[in-house]
């Protein structure tokens, strides 16, 4: 399949020029349709038939499988989640802290690498932010900051500017300090390769409904094997543990500790099919097309208003603007979909393989009218 042809099965794409797949990628057909079946199956027959237990436990042990195989782990090294938020909060919530534990940060997170130490703050946790420049991480500087921590948590792709932090050298830092690496890693899976056992990460959390063009609720945590084992998470039910009527209990081996209860298996069959798709077209054949059309529109940005690098390391281009909800509403109006980013203040177009050069001239187009602006004040 030419991404061309993913394209034509993706409904939403052919209403408008949409360039927002950092924040939510719209499902091809075949997508939402494998959700739908299973709800049918799962709901319709399943009562009268097969156990609807058996085919839920079915469906999840099937995604965690295709899940493993796409991001080069074992399937026990593999839960399913609601989202990336939420396995970045599992493995917060799995940790004893003490008063004056280390959490590491980096000023370049999104709220979900943010927010759960935030409220670990409260417990007397200390939360140090490493700052950076421009999408760029100092690793001196990032060292000097871990030294005594419980825990690091980084991007591997920011979603502020689209740069790829150095993964296994953050990785390398951090375990050399004695410290876990936790990453969200939500921008990678379906616009460039990912293998967590290149990364070496002790845990990494994703979802599936940006680039990997699934739904919301498909999201995964890999968490090391031999790591797991010393998590003890706080919420615990029946897909946690071993057997649900030992006392005590047992977790699951591996990742499956994180699991709790009875969840909707449905956006975890879409997650499943969305992978298998992104797999049909080739995550090399998309990361080469998406660094082209993100080049094309990186040329025509002036220099001065490019806050992503001149040479595309992913999808994601961050224009600054002077008024960037306006700029959004009024791109908006013409049928165009970008977003607008708090910090720092611009608007963030993602490019994904199912784009075209005439939707990034199209967005060059609307842009003009900032560039003109500026110009005409500066005059």
């Amino acid at each position: 399949m030419t991404p061309t042809e993913f394209r034509a099965d993706i409904p939403a794409l052919q209403e408008e020029t949409y360039l927002n797949f950092g924040a939510h990628g719209p499902s091809p057909k075949y997508v939402v349709d494998a959700a739908d079946e299973f709800v049918r199956e799962h709901e319709y027959e399943s009562p009268v038939g097969d156990h609807p237990y058996e085919t839920a436990f079915r469906a999840f042990d099937r995604t965690r499988e295709r899940v493993a195989s796409f991001v080069g782990a074992n399937p026990d090294e593999i839960a399913l989640t609601e989202s990336t938020t939420a396995g970045i909060n599992a493995v917060a919530n799995a940790i004893d802290w003490q008063p004056g534990d280390v959490v590491v940060r980096t000023d370049l997170e999104h709220p979900a690498g943010i927010l759960p130490w935030q409220r670990l703050e409260r417990e007397g946790v200390e939360v140090r932010v490493v700052e950076t420049e421009d999408g760029r991480i100092d690793l001196e500087r990032f060292a000097e900051a871990v030294t005594d921590a419980r825990v690091a948590c980084f991007s591997a792709v920011t979603w502020t500017h689209g740069t790829q932090l150095p993964v296994g050298k953050l990785v390398d830092i951090a375990h050399d300090a004695g410290a876990l690496a936790l990453v969200d890693a939500v921008q990678v899976p379906g616009q460039l390769p990912m293998n967590v056992a290149e990364w070496g990460a002790d845990a990494v959390a994703a979802a599936g409904h940006k680039w990997l063009l699934g739904l919301w609720g498909g999201g995964f945590l890999y968490v090391d094997r031999d790591v797991a084992e010393g998590f003890d998470p706080r919420t615990v039910g029946y897909r946690s543990v071993e057997t649900p009527s030992d006392d005590p209990y047992k977790y699951a081996a591996g990742a499956r500790r994180f699991e709790v209860g009875s969840a909707n298996p449905a956006p975890h069959v879409a997650l499943r099919e969305a992978i298998n798709v992104i797999d049909e077209v080739g995550i090399d054949r998309i990361e080469d097309r998406v660094r082209r059309l993100a080049g094309r529109l990186v040329d025509g940005v002036p220099a001065d208003r490019l806050l992503s690098p001149s040479v595309p390391e992913s999808g994601l281009v961050t224009i600054d603007v002077d008024d960037p909800a306006t700029t959004v509403e009024r791109l908006a109006a013409d049928g165009i979909v970008v977003r607008a980013l708090p910090s720092p203040t611009a608007v963030r177009a993602s490019v994904h393989a199912v784009n075209t050069a005439n939707d990034i001239d199209r967005l060059l187009d609307g842009l003009e009218q900032e560039w003109e602006s500026r110009e005409h004040n500066a005059g």
